[in-house]
């Protein structure tokens, strides 16, 4: 699902608790990661739940290719909205994301633990940091 179709469906629930049902759908339909991948080096620091995050750069295309798993499935949904922002865009365009204001927009962020909003900020200062390679 991409980042319009997730929004779309977020943005059309009347309550907290339907949107938090979509996040833990969103965290059913993303793959877990391959425990050979669930090393120290992808480790997010800053989160309080375990996340573990792969970016690459498909040469072919100079797009963006994410992959990552969380240990708490709604870290894993708000995971999966983040990857669904950044995934199949340039370093270029992804550089020019703001996900953390974009879970604001949302109203996703007045509804977390301070814990968990601090840890959707560390998933996106690392995601920013990893694109200055490109």
């Amino acid at each position: 699902m991409n980042y319009q179709e997730i929004r779309e469906k977020i943005t059309s629930t009347s309550s907290w608790q339907q949107s938090y049902r979509e996040i833990m759908l969103l965290a059913k339909s993303l793959p877990s990661l391959p425990d050979c991948l669930k090393t120290d080096e992808a480790l997010i620091r800053g989160c309080e739940s375990k996340v573990w995050l792969h970016i690459d750069l498909d040469e072919s295309q100079h797009n963006l290719v994410l992959v990552g798993d969380s240990d708490t499935r709604i870290v894993k949904g708000l995971f999966a909205i983040v990857l669904s922002m950044y995934s199949g865009l340039t370093p270029a365009q992804a550089k020019e994301i703001d996900a953390y204001a974009e879970f604001e927009t949302l109203g996703l962020i007045k509804h977390l633990s301070p814990s968990r909003g601090n840890g959707v900020r560390a998933i996106v200062d690392t995601i920013q940091d990893k694109l200055s390679q490109w």
